[in-house]
């Protein structure tokens, strides 16, 4: 059965750094494309950051240069590298896994809380 599953999440002081990973099961991980969402009290989820299934990363403008998007695809796992973390990026973050060939076959976590503050 296909599963994505977050963890990483915690809560940090501003400045600091935090890595969310995404593990999926029961999907041919190597051919999807992966998006790092969150979604903040009361607002829409938004996109975060994208790799695709040749490693191309795209990012927000909020979050270019503190973060940074990867995949090992021997793993099964994709990662979101958080530095500089700032009050506003609080959230829970969601990974995503969308077939690139089928549209319905689209995967998301359960979510993972990030919180910032001090």
């Amino acid at each position: 059965q296909e599963r994505l599953v977050e963890s990483g999440g915690a809560w940090v002081q501003p400045g600091g750094s935090l890595r969310l990973s995404c593990a999926a099961s029961g999907i041919f991980f190597n051919i999807y494309t992966i998006d790092w969402y969150r979604q903040a009290p009361g607002k829409q989820r938004d996109l975060v950051a994208t790799i695709t299934s040749s490693a191309l990363p795209s990012y927000a403008d909020s979050v270019k240069g503190r973060f940074t998007i990867s995949r090992d695809n021997a793993k099964d796992t994709a990662y979101l590298q958080m530095n500089n973390l700032k009050p506003e990026d609080t959230a829970v973050y969601y990974c995503k896994a969308q077939n690139p060939f089928t549209a319905t076959r689209t995967y998301w976590g359960q979510g993972t809380q990030v919180t910032v503050s001090s």
